[in-house]
């Protein structure tokens, strides 16, 4: 089942519509947005330059620190008069990026999100527990007016609140849960604390998105909840939630290109890379009025696959995303990503899938300690899994952890609201 009839368009079609829509967010953009302006002027293009989405690699990035420089609304291309909702990013490593919506931008992403549903298996009968923050935050809002949009009955309970959440489960009998992956793990550990086991209850899956999900965390919440895992994908620059979803064959995840178009470049270079090759995710808005984007660097990490997929849709589906350009770290000259630890960490029945990594300094020395969590029964020898795990590491990471610290279950702190924190670097402290 489809939303509509575009996700299963033609190349071909969907192209047309792709240009169509291109051309006018060009002109949007560069009528109405003065950063645009400066930046088609400084390359030498005009609008008349950019016929098709074959002509967008003619153009200038667009950054988060472009948002920044321009903050509060310097990126809008309309007045505030004609903007009915404002949201924003969280703002952890400076100045929030504030975007804005007409009505007619809401309504694109309504549909957007309502796709990314009834790709999902939801249908208008189910009910949908919306455990993303409310706010500024845009995962609360927008996945609640996708499952309206859908005619499926929301509960918008939003983050937090979690035995709460667990009774609502039970009691409403929602189908549906929208979380993070980490929260949807703590769910699962607060409903055994209150003696009810979810995988008894109706639901049965969980759309999680906001962070990094990597495949053995997905197996690990499919198994603790007794749901199917799907990944939804989105960002608050480009529109929110509702940019890309997986499909029931969680293959890869739809990015409804008619309204964002993607691109994978390089993340050092900016050059594009060959379909199946990893890099740096670039995407541009087709349907945006109130802040038309154009080829903005994400961060995330990821590759694109034009192959069809087993449900019937068209649209490309990109891999996903385990990690972010600007999540790597770098000690003593080697390179590795959070999910690199986490693959290890899953691996090991003896530990709860939870860690944090503690990055510190000692004179002119980079140190790695990473601390994980014992499951709550282990009754096993410490030295011995202490050395498995330093020797998995030590081949995951290609460098030894300084420290490994195997703490008791439940000591690594849990996060209820928001995306969780893994890594604490306190090197410039």
């Amino acid at each position: 089942m489809v939303f509509d009839s575009t996700e299963t368009a033609s190349r071909e079609e969907l192209r047309e519509v792709q240009d169509g829509r291109l051309r006018e967010t060009v002109r949007n953009a560069y009528e109405n947005v003065e950063f645009y302006r400066e930046t088609f002027d400084e390359a030498g293009l005009s609008p008349a330059d950019i016929e098709s989405v074959e002509d967008l690699s003619k153009l200038p990035f667009t950054t988060k620190e472009d948002f920044r420089d321009h903050y509060p609304t310097g990126m809008f291309a309309v007045d505030m008069d004609d903007v009915i909702r404002v949201h924003a990013s969280s703002g952890t490593t400076g100045k929030p990026k504030i975007v804005g919506y007409t009505r007619e931008d809401l309504d694109v992403w309504s549909k957007a999100v309502a796709r990314c549903l009834v790709a999902a298996g939801v249908g208008p009968d189910d009910v949908v527990q919306n455990a993303y923050g409310y706010g500024l935050f845009t995962g609360g809002l927008g996945l609640h007016q996708g499952v309206e949009e859908l005619g499926a009955t929301v509960i918008p309970i939003g983050g937090g609140n979690t035995q709460r959440q667990v009774e609502l489960l039970s009691d409403l009998g929602s189908d549906v849960i929208a979380c993070t992956p980490s929260y949807a793990l703590y769910l699962a550990e607060v409903a055994d604390d209150m003696g009810i086991d979810i995988r008894d209850l109706p639901l049965r899956t969980v759309i999680f998105g906001a962070e990094p999900c990597t495949e053995p965390m997905r197996n690990e919440i499919e198994a603790r909840l007794g749901v199917t895992g799907i990944d939804i994908y989105g960002l608050s620059e480009i529109v929110g939630p509702g940019v890309s979803v997986e499909c029931e064959a969680q293959d890869g995840l739809h990015v409804w290109e008619d309204y964002f178009y993607p691109e994978v470049v390089d993340p050092n270079t900016g050059d594009p890379v060959e379909e199946g090759e990893e890099g740096e995710l670039v995407l541009t808005t087709l349907a945006k009025d109130a802040l038309p984007v154009l080829r903005y660097r994400t961060g995330d990490l990821t590759t694109l696959d034009y192959g069809t997929c087993e449900c019937g849709r068209t649209c490309v589906r990109m891999d996903n995303i385990t990690g972010r350009s600007d999540d790597l770290i770098i000690v003593r000259g080697v390179n590795f990503y959070p999910s690199e630890v986490e693959s290890v960490v899953l691996e090991f029945d003896q530990i709860a899938p939870h860690y944090r990594i503690d990055l510190r300094r000692e004179g002119n020395l980079d140190r790695v300690e990473i601390t994980v969590e014992l499951v709550e029964e282990f009754g096993g020898s410490l030295s011995d899994l202490e050395g498995r795990i330093q020797k998995r590491l030590s081949n995951v990471l290609s460098f030894t952890p300084d420290e490994l610290n195997l703490v008791e279950y439940g000591d690594i702190a849990r996060t209820e609201v928001g995306k969780v924190q893994r890594v604490y670097d306190h090197r410039g402290q």
